[in-house]
């Protein structure tokens, strides 16, 4: 996955997941206390011996693959003398680590720590600066988890105009060309379009010539949600043989219904809001 930033304090630290598991910049977090010698912050930290009981009991918990013979052999002869000096791409390479990813290269973006090793790296760097990581990194997460809520009911609501064109296809026009039908497929989205935004997709577009998508790019997550109940009834509505104009009167009070229902309730903690 693609690097991101939060902001900390002015200071832009990187993210990404690896493994499903999000991995922050420890290389972004030490530029908080040394700018121009982050790495070496890294590597002074990891050289600590409460720093390095942290970091190695965390790989013996989730790491299976974790090399514990040579930890256990270093902690007794290295670590807690002057001589002992631990970095990223040692703790990787000899002890099959996967807390801590050094960089990889000449390009690369610098070292990154699973976020509970880089939140304990940066209570050592400042305690302060570690609560402004905590809540910012929670604040984003939270947002990027509203973001795919918003997404899912939009896929769901592709999934049931789906459903519905099909409907249209078997049931109403099954005998005219192809171009015939994608006409009426407009025209039944529109039926859906008038019902609960009382506009046509091309009304909305004189309306809005600066804006990118369609009317439904900008709904709602109740709208959404209230669209795709009407999509499923509209195609049974279809099947039973129900004509247009009084199909869209029903379509009109299921939608007035439904959005009712859902703007006495508080759907944000249901749902996400759309940003």
């Amino acid at each position: 996955m693609a690097n991101k930033e939060i902001i900390v304090e002015g200071l832009e630290v990187g993210y990404k997941q690896i493994n499903k598991d999000d991995y922050i910049s420890v290389t972004d977090i030490a530029k908080y206390f040394n700018p121009k010698d982050p790495s070496g912050v890294v590597r002074n930290w990891m050289s600590n011996k409460d720093s390095f009981d942290f970091y190695s009991l965390w790989e013996e918990i989730n790491n299976p693959d974790f090399n514990s013979v040579q930890m256990r052999r270093i902690k007794i002869e290295e670590v807690g003398y002057n001589r002992f000096t631990m970095t990223p791409k040692r703790w990787k390479e000899e002890f099959n680590a996967i807390g801590i990813i050094p960089s990889a290269g000449k390009y690369s973006v610098g070292t990154f720590a699973h976020r509970d090793i880089a939140f304990e790296f940066a209570s050592w760097i400042s305690p302060q600066f570690k609560l402004y990581l905590i809540t910012e990194f929670q604040r984003l997460k939270a947002k990027e988890y509203q973001s795919l809520e918003w997404s899912a009911k939009r896929e769901l609501a592709k999934v049931n105009y789906r459903i519905h064109t099909d409907a249209i296809k078997e049931n109403i026009v099954p005998t005219l060309t192809e171009e015939q039908l994608k006409y009426v497929y407009a025209d039944e989205a529109d039926l859906l379009n008038v019902a609960l935004f009382g506009k046509t997709a091309a009304q909305w577009r004189k309306e809005n010539p600066t804006l990118k998508g369609n009317i439904r790019d900008y709904a709602t997550i109740e709208q959404l949600l209230v669209i795709a109940n009407m999509e499923s009834y509209n195609a049974i509505l279809i099947e039973q043989g129900v004509p247009q104009a009084e199909r869209l009167q029903r379509l009109n009070d299921m939608a007035r219904s439904q959005l009712r229902v859902l703007q006495q309730i508080d759907t944000s903690h249901l749902l996400g809001k759309k940003n």
